[in-house]
């Protein structure tokens, strides 16, 4: 997969720009802090996802003064011609279209467009609380498989309407609250155990290929593992039915796969609090760098590489790593200053006050 050219209109401080990375190689955006480095990255980021991977509004996207922001891009899907085409208004609906034809779910995109990214942000995979790392697996299953979007979306509904009726009953055990709540518990132990499997077969893939890439990274032979742990025991109905006098108190649904948690061990301690801040970046990295290998292996291609200021926050040893294990592909790499010497650029581009110069078109 790649990225051809990219068209945008009135996307956070560009009013319109071209931009025209290497699809074989890498395409080094240069520019300071500010200049809209990281925005190009997200206009791709957003084609392939509908969502910012910097966990922006919507609004936040459009260009101050203007009403909408337009992201367009040509692409490549193995020997495939695409037309990618998102528009953000500020209010309203975002639309997206591939190849003039709506998308209606974001897994539709799939085939169209993915992409890996890697940012300074990362970290909050293992400093964090467990809702990233959960997030952090459910966009890998929806990059598997679009039918995992939708278990995703059913589980959501599902803890909603769950916690509105907890909130409506306000504590009270009447008989019509308990026997709609066994309706809804119902539906939550069929889908909510089926994402968490999925979630655990997951995590199992991944764990060598964290552990491998860890390794790498950091030079040690340090065994990181990932353990998936359900915030229940045996069948989820009948944990359900346990805390239900619990929810109805708390009025908060306490167990389910919204509560559970993927452990992350260096050595068989939590990397979360056991590990050195440069320790816990290389587990991120080598996070990222897992799924990134499994969707190459899966798809037969590497997704778009993202790479955010990601050199910023490394030594020598740990950035030759990172470049050594990059399956080939397309890679588009933001950096303030010249990116370390064992990197080679196919092409640079310099970014300045929402310009792109020396191989985009402003």
């Amino acid at each position: 997969m790649a990225i051809t050219t990219l068209w945008l209109t009135d996307f956070r401080c560009f009013s319109e720009a071209v931009f025209e990375p290497d699809p074989d190689g890498l395409t080094v955006l240069r520019g300071e802090n500010g200049a809209g480095k990281t925005s190009v990255l997200e206009a791709v980021g957003w084609l392939a996802t509908q969502r910012s991977f910097r966990g922006a509004p919507r609004e936040a996207l459009v260009r101050t003064g203007a009403a909408r922001a337009v992201v367009r891009a040509e692409a490549t899907a193995g020997t495939r011609a695409m037309l990618l085409e998102a528009e953000i208004p500020v209010t309203g609906a975002a639309r997206a279209q591939v190849n003039r034809q709506p998308v209606r779910r974001r897994a539709e995109l799939v085939e169209a467009l993915q992409v890996s990214v890697f940012s300074p942000d990362d970290l909050d995979l293992v400093q964090g609380g467990p809702a990233a790392r959960r997030d952090y697996l459910d966009e890998a299953l929806t990059g598997r498989h679009p039918r995992f979007e939708a278990l995703q979306v059913e589980v959501d509904r599902i803890l909603r309407q769950r916690a509105a009726l907890l909130r409506q009953a306000g504590g009270r055990h009447e008989p019509e609250v308990l026997a709609t709540l066994d309706v809804w518990d119902a539906r939550l132990e069929s889908s909510g155990d089926a994402l968490a499997a999925a979630r655990e077969e997951l995590a199992a893939e991944l764990s060598p290929l964290v552990g491998a890439a860890y390794a790498r990274l950091a030079g040690r032979q340090e065994t990181v593992t990932l353990t998936y742990s359900r915030s229940w025991v045996g069948a989820l109905g009948d944990a359900l039915a346990a805390a239900r006098r619990d929810d109805l108190r708390r009025q908060v649904t306490t167990v389910g796969p919204h509560r559970d948690e993927l452990e992350v061990l260096v050595d068989g301690r939590p990397a979360r609090t056991h590990a050195s801040q440069g320790e816990q970046r290389s587990v991120a990295l080598s996070l990222r760098l897992a799924t990134h290998h499994l969707a190459t292996a899966e798809h037969g291609a590497a997704p778009v590489l993202l790479l955010d200021d990601v050199f910023s926050e490394l030594d020598a040893q740990r950035s030759g790593a990172l470049v050594d294990q990059l399956p080939p592909g397309q890679v588009l790499l933001t950096t303030a200053v010249d990116p370390p010497a064992m990197v080679a650029p196919s092409r640079v581009v310099e970014v300045t006050g929402g310009r792109l110069l020396a191989g985009g078109r402003a």
